[in-house]
């Protein structure tokens, strides 16, 4: 048999084999799209009806085997009820079924990457052989949802339901060592040799050296547990992940929930479980949101690829200042495979720099990321120097020192004088107009910002910030270099605070006020960590660092006084007087001391409230839970509008994703506009009204009102 098409093609091999090779044309990745399923449906049915087929080996024509179901296509799926979401996927499972059902044995041979409904696919053939340097995985839960193409009913019977769960909860990417030991994979050999392997184990089963027929049985029975090991397996796992996933994270709990209740099952009937527990979980809110964030990323993913290209290559860097934040930009850029000088004037920063990085790699090291031999090569890549000696070399240094904007000038006008004229400069502030620190440049046009989000390996942000005088190239080349250190770089226009501490500050003032109001600031940390931040305004500002919070807070009030100006003493005024500077020092509106590990753990300070008491009014009326959500998030989404309105930034999208991974705000809303198009402008124009005596901090834009008299959101604008 012969079958040739835009997405697979298969072509008999001697011996009654036949080869099935995904190759998606005119895509890097194969993907599984509307056009491949069909494609794929049309194959196995023109396999199933060849007398002489009597093996199948699966293989893949790109660097990857799949990676995962086309997901911005599939979300038009997801709008259908429950029922036909649900139908849709028992037709994709009838394909993978009469995979698993073929009277005849069939190997898959994995390479590159598998993950989601790539991998599902892979569970439906007899055997599967996986290339050494292969990842493979079901990541459904971080959008939401599950695995849904029998993930949950063939993982669970191959690699035991422990190994399934903690594979299925976590949503992790697994190497081949690991899928070998629980079973999801039968053999690992080199790269070259995948194929080769795949087919020798196809001949073994054809010759019955193999008994592949013993193995579909226990992949179509249900699962070998008696009723006690099941109870206790399940609802021991259950609990397990419903504390660490939390309340707004459903589906990990859901998808355990439907291997459960398809345990006892034959393959079928569990796989309608799976369905229909899956089709639940893609109408929630958390899926949607979860899944525009997925989409969101690629689309900012997109944007970025596309303006690097105007950009050059950038093949040596400097970063100038050597603290944690100098030692993290070089790590990240070392462990990414860009050299970099990292400059500073004093011996003991550059030790500090490097044992930054030198910290960041072990750790790698030793939860098995990393061999000590690579480790060794990227502490190769990164230079310490005091001096200017190698910086011709560069093609971009990022100045990070000290956030001072006349050290910063000075810096920059130096570190001018020691590059080449065509390399870029870009200064790692968080917000000093990048115009203004241009001003004593004599090539401003090679100069803009970058500003990373401390800590710089854990933080995916970078804000791309275009001065007045920043050319497309300075702006192109530095996304460039950010896509290649890992990042998700956003670029913006110049203003105080650029986008992100531009938006956090108001969110900062909301809280100030509340605390002068008298409000318990430990209650205000607990509303907003239930409301889903990873951490409550006072522990941001101790993380943030007290001192670093009142610089940028006194910047804020001096750039935008209509609504950043505070009247009175702040709640961070009186912590910075008393240098209370929070986790750097110990203290701040919290105390920190070291657990077992070293790490500062958060504990409640006697002293505070006595420090608080006498900023609080005598007046101030009492306040719901609910005010205080609406109290802290108003501000925050009507300076949203105001950075759209003032075209700091292109879209809505980039406004979510920006504070999503450059602040933490939760996922599983969507970012700030997702979650105020989902309460309604309308609603929120009405509670603002509520509290404009609290002055422009809570009056909304004209876009907000535009929009909610049309009865439309950021993201639905006409």
């Amino acid at each position: 048999m012969k079958f040739e098409g835009q997405s697979i093609q298969c072509s008999m091999l001697e011996g009654g084999r036949v080869e099935l090779r995904f190759d998606l044309k005119d895509d890097s990745v194969n993907k599984f799209n509307k056009a491949t399923l069909s494609e794929l449906a049309e194959a196995i049915g023109l396999i199933k009806a060849d007398p002489e087929v009597r093996g199948l080996l699966v293989t893949s024509g790109k660097d990857c085997f799949i990676v995962g179901a086309d997901v911005t296509e599939f979300t038009e799926y997801f709008k259908n009820p429950e029922d036909q979401l649900a139908e849709w996927l028992l037709q994709v499972d009838k394909i993978f079924s009469t995979v698993e059902d073929f009277p005849f044995p069939s190997v898959t041979a994995i390479n590159g990457f598998a993950f989601g409904g790539g991998l599902e696919f892979c569970l439906a053939t007899s055997y599967r052989v996986m290339a050494s340097d292969t990842r493979i995985g079901v990541p459904e839960t971080k959008l939401g949802i599950f695995p849904g193409w029998g993930g949950t009913v063939r993982l669970s019977r191959l690699t035991g339901a422990d190994n399934a769960i903690e594979w299925i909860a976590g949503g992790d990417q697994h190497g081949a060592e690991e899928a070998l030991r629980i079973g999801a994979v039968d053999a690992v050999v080199p790269p070259a040799k995948v194929r080769e392997a795949a087919l020798d184990l196809l001949a073994q089963a054809m010759a019955g050296r193999r008994d592949w027929k013993a193995r579909r049985l226990e992949k179509v029975s249900p699962l070998k547990l008696n009723p006690t090991e099941t109870m206790m397996v399940f609802e021991g796992a259950k609990a397990f992940v419903a504390a660490k996933a939390g309340p707004n994270y459903p589906s990990p709990v859901a998808a355990i929930e439907a291997m459960q209740r398809g345990a006892t099952r034959g393959r079928d009937d569990a796989l309608a479980i799976e369905a229909a527990a899956f089709a639940r979980m893609a109408k929630t809110p958390t899926a949607y949101n979860l899944v525009t964030i997925f989409l969101g990323d690629h689309y900012v993913g997109k944007v970025a690829k596309k303006l690097a290209k105007a950009g050059a290559k950038v093949e040596s860097a400097a970063v100038l200042g050597a603290g944690i934040m100098g030692g993290g930009i070089a790590y990240q850029s070392a462990s990414r495979g860009t050299r970099i000088v990292m400059k500073d004037i004093a011996e003991k920063a550059l030790d500090l720099g490097l044992a930054e990085a030198d910290k960041l790699l072990v750790k790698r090291v030793e939860r098995g990321k990393l061999t000590a031999a690579a480790m060794a090569d990227v502490l190769t890549r990164i230079r310490p120097t005091l001096s200017y000696g190698d910086f011709k070399a560069v093609d971009l240094a990022v100045e990070a020192v000290v956030e001072n904007e006349q050290v910063k000038k000075a810096v920059l006008a130096e570190v001018e004088g020691q590059v080449r004229e065509d390399a870029i400069l870009a200064s790692n502030t968080s917000t000093i107009s990048i115009t203004r620190l241009a001003e004593g440049l004599k090539r401003p046009q090679n100069f803009c910002g970058m500003h990373f989000f401390n800590p710089v390996h854990k933080m995916p942000l970078v804000e791309v910030i275009r001065g007045r005088a920043s050319s497309e190239r300075a702006v192109a080349t530095t996304v460039g270099y950010a896509l290649a250190m890992g990042k998700t770089p956003i670029v913006v226009n110049d203003c105080p605070g650029f986008l992100v501490n531009r938006v956090l500050f108001p969110y900062f003032a909301g809280f100030i006020m509340l605390v002068n109001e008298g409000v318990d600031f430990q209650r205000i940390d607990k509303v907003m960590e239930k409301f889903g931040w990873p951490m409550g305004p006072a522990y941001l500002l101790d993380v943030v660092g007290i001192d670093t919070a009142h610089h940028a807070d006194g910047v804020m009030a001096r750039e935008f006084p209509d609504r950043m100006a505070h009247e009175g003493r702040t709640a961070i005024e009186a912590m910075f007087e008393l240098k209370r500077f929070g986790q750097k020092n110990g203290k701040g509106f919290y105390a920190y001391v070291p657990d077992r590990k070293g790490a500062p753990k958060k504990e409640a300070d006697p002293e505070v409230p006595a420090i608080l008491q006498p900023l609080a009014r005598a007046d101030a009326a009492p306040v719901t839970d609910q005010d205080i959500i609406d109290r802290m998030m108003l501000p925050m989404i009507i300076e949203c509008s105001r950075c759209l309105e003032d075209r700091i930034v292109a879209t809505p999208v980039e406004v979510d994703i920006g504070l999503v991974y450059g602040l933490g705000f939760p996922p599983f809303r969507g970012g700030a506009l997702r979650y105020a198009d989902a309460v309604g402008l309308r609603a929120l124009c009405e509670k603002a009204e509520k509290l404009k005596r609290l002055g422009r901090l809570y009056e909304p834009t004209a876009q907000m009102q535009k929009l909610a008299e049309a009865g439309l959101g950021f993201h639905q604008e006409k």
